[in-house]
């Protein structure tokens, strides 16, 4: 109907007990939102962002590389030593670990999609896939760039107690005992000789 007036709506939407098209229309846009999903599409949402299909291109790249080296290791190590699939597939990881925390903060400044801070639920999706697979089934590891400051600072920590009771003992003043003679009688013995003397 052209018309589109209230009444054609509301005859044809909530016609029937159950108002199936009205829940259905409800459950899909809560769901549409629940997910996040206009955060993987442009503004106008005429299609996927650029950081988007940037992010899946490197995510299929990096379960590519993750098939391709299990297929090469099967062949020639035991299933459980994953060391080609960590050394080979390390750099194309971390790219893909980079991009989604740049998203991340992207996102929480309101990036292209300019929607909620939460990426779409199908990139934090794959990026989980990814880390599972990372760490749990190949237990492979990130070195970590940050490890010369949390040495340093645990140092430092360390320390502190030493560094503390060492000053309060160098910068106390410290009370010196004083010994107090004590004023006594004289011995028995002179007693015993100035007795004989008298006697």
């Amino acid at each position: 109907n052209s018309t589109e007036s209230h009444n054609c709506a509301k005859s044809i939407l909530t016609s029937d007990r159950l108002q199936i098209v009205v829940t259905l229309s409800e459950f899909f846009n809560e769901t549409w939102e629940a997910a996040n999903c206009a955060n993987c599409l442009k503004n106008n949402s005429e299609g996927l962002s650029n950081s988007t299909e940037e992010f899946l291109d490197l995510f299929n790249k990096s379960l590519t590389c993750f098939e391709h080296n299990l297929q090469v290791q099967t062949t020639d190590l035991s299933p459980n030593n994953y060391t080609e699939v960590c050394k080979n597939c390390n750099e194309t990881y971390t790219k893909l670990n980079d991009l989604y925390n740049r998203l991340q903060r992207m996102n929480r400044r309101g990036g292209e999609s300019a929607h909620s801070a939460h990426l779409c639920i199908d990139v934090e999706d794959a990026m989980n896939i990814t880390r599972k697979l990372w760490s749990r089934t190949f237990n492979c590891s990130l070195p970590c760039s940050d490890t010369v400051p949390v040495i340093a600072v645990s140092s430092f920590i360390l320390f502190l107690p030493i560094v503390f009771y060492l000053s309060s003992f160098l910068h106390s003043k410290q009370k010196k005992r004083i010994l107090i003679l004590p004023k006594r009688i004289q011995s028995n013995a002179n007693l015993v000789n100035i007795q004989e003397k008298y006697s």
